[in-house]
């Protein structure tokens, strides 16, 4: 039995992760399938009545007894710091080694593309992103703060450790999968020391993969490329700060943040899974969320887990309710997030 951590988040993050967990009990019915799905509270209610984010425990519970988990987003305006969704995020990205952030950038209808004369083909690719060292480690720190002659300092720290592992997952990940290209996006014009380092491992890690294309943009240039000619990208892989950055661009070709799903991933152990979009308090409760960001999150944890068959599934049903405007309103559709997740189940369980 697999089991399946469910963390529903905050605001809206509660109300799409109920959908994404219909969809999956609903394949788990239909297809035999030998998951568990356990439910837990981490989120700012809790950190509110407790003080407590993520146990320490926890960590270790997750890391030796769940296959997958699935994350919904996190934050609260009682909470102007963001404390809960550090502890949490952060404390599972970095206390579980997810150091592979995947991002798939998949057009699923083009109506839902910003950009014109684009058609599905023509933006079908995957981000991965250092999640684990770069910016976000949170090296640093003040001085003076407070006065007008305050100084802060925000460190970048990347290891060959780190860089040769996310770069190689991405390598491996196109010749799995029958891609021929791989682009490293960094900034090495200017961040001279970290960028000489990713540009030295992107070129040792490819000449072990010789037919596979290497290509390299600055992060930059990597951003107009997205928009002016997104069909010549298959796998990209950069650091954490320009991956967080350019996967939300990615995300608006295909529909916006409410149709973006996200995977951090440790190829040896636990993973977790979450809809890349934010917490939206103001709209929480009010049936108006997208929730497909967070159906298509469960068909990649699914996949993931080997279910490949439910995982296409899972995203053929989005497909087909978006082409029948079977959607919230801003895709289209005159459905509520709770409608829109039956609807989605009503296909699936047609189509078994």
């Amino acid at each position: 039995m697999r089991r399946i951590a469910i963390v529903p988040g905050d605001g809206i993050g509660i109300d799409v992760t109920r959908e994404a967990v219909k969809v999956l009990e609903l394949l788990r019915e239909k297809r035999s399938l030998d998951i568990e799905l356990s439910h837990f509270d981490f989120g700012a209610e809790k950190y509110l009545a407790t003080g407590v984010s993520l146990p320490p425990e926890q960590l270790e519970d997750f890391r030796n007894n769940y296959a997958a988990i699935f994350l919904g987003a996190l934050g609260d305006p009682r909470i102007p710091d963001m404390a809960h969704a550090r502890d949490i995020l952060f404390g599972m990205r970095f206390g579980l080694d997810l150091y592979v952030n995947m991002r798939p950038v998949r057009l699923l209808d083009e109506r839902l593309c910003p950009l014109k004369d684009r058609k599905v083909g023509d933006i079908q690719f995957v981000v991965f992103r250092e999640n684990t060292e770069g910016l976000y480690v949170g090296t640093g720190g003040f001085f003076k703060k407070g006065t007008k002659d305050e100084v802060a300092l925000q460190e970048s720290v990347n290891t060959y450790k780190g860089v040769e592992r996310i770069i190689r997952f991405a390598f491996e990940y196109a010749k799995e999968n029958g891609h021929t290209k791989v682009t490293m996006s960094d900034k090495n014009n200017a961040l001279r020391f970290e960028g000489d380092l990713w540009v030295r491992v992107f070129d040792e890690v490819g000449a072990r993969y010789p037919g596979i294309q290497k290509e390299h943009w600055f992060v930059d240039a990597l951003a107009m490329q997205m928009i002016k000619r997104p069909e010549q990208f298959q796998v990209v892989v950069t650091n954490n700060m320009f991956g967080d950055i350019v996967t939300d661009i990615g995300a608006q070709l295909q529909g916006g943040l409410g149709m973006a799903a996200s995977g951090n991933i440790n190829p040896g152990g636990v993973c977790m899974f979450e809809p890349v979009h934010g917490s939206a308090p103001k709209y929480a409760g009010k049936n108006v969320a997208n929730p497909f960001g967070a159906i298509l999150t469960a068909g990649l944890m699914l996949e993931h887990l080997g279910y490949r068959d439910e995982g296409a599934l899972v995203e053929q049903a989005v497909v087909r309710a978006i082409r029948e405007r079977k959607t919230t309103t801003d895709l289209g559709g005159n459905l509520g997030t709770k409608e829109t997740g039956d609807a989605i189940c009503a296909i699936i369980d047609a189509a078994n």
